[in-house]
């Protein structure tokens, strides 16, 4: 009904070969989409930087000149 422990244990192991092209393929892909991933965080943050920024000058005007020291 179920495997034993011993045979899950010693249980020969997948071995999945793979040309050198593929794997660097694979690495720029991943590579590219943390690229894009970290591109699309920045300009998430830009805007929510400017958004605070406006909504700062909006509340407090006076002190205006101590938010960009």
């Amino acid at each position: 009904m179920y495997p034993s422990l011993f045979d899950s244990f010693f249980a020969p192991t997948r071995v999945i070969v793979v040309s050198e092209e593929r794997l660097q393929a694979a690495e720029r892909e991943a590579r590219q989409s943390q690229l894009d991933a970290i591109d699309v965080r920045i300009s998430e943050l830009t805007k929510y930087r400017t958004q605070l920024s406006e909504d700062f000058k909006k509340l407090y005007p006076a002190q205006e000149d101590t938010v960009n020291e």
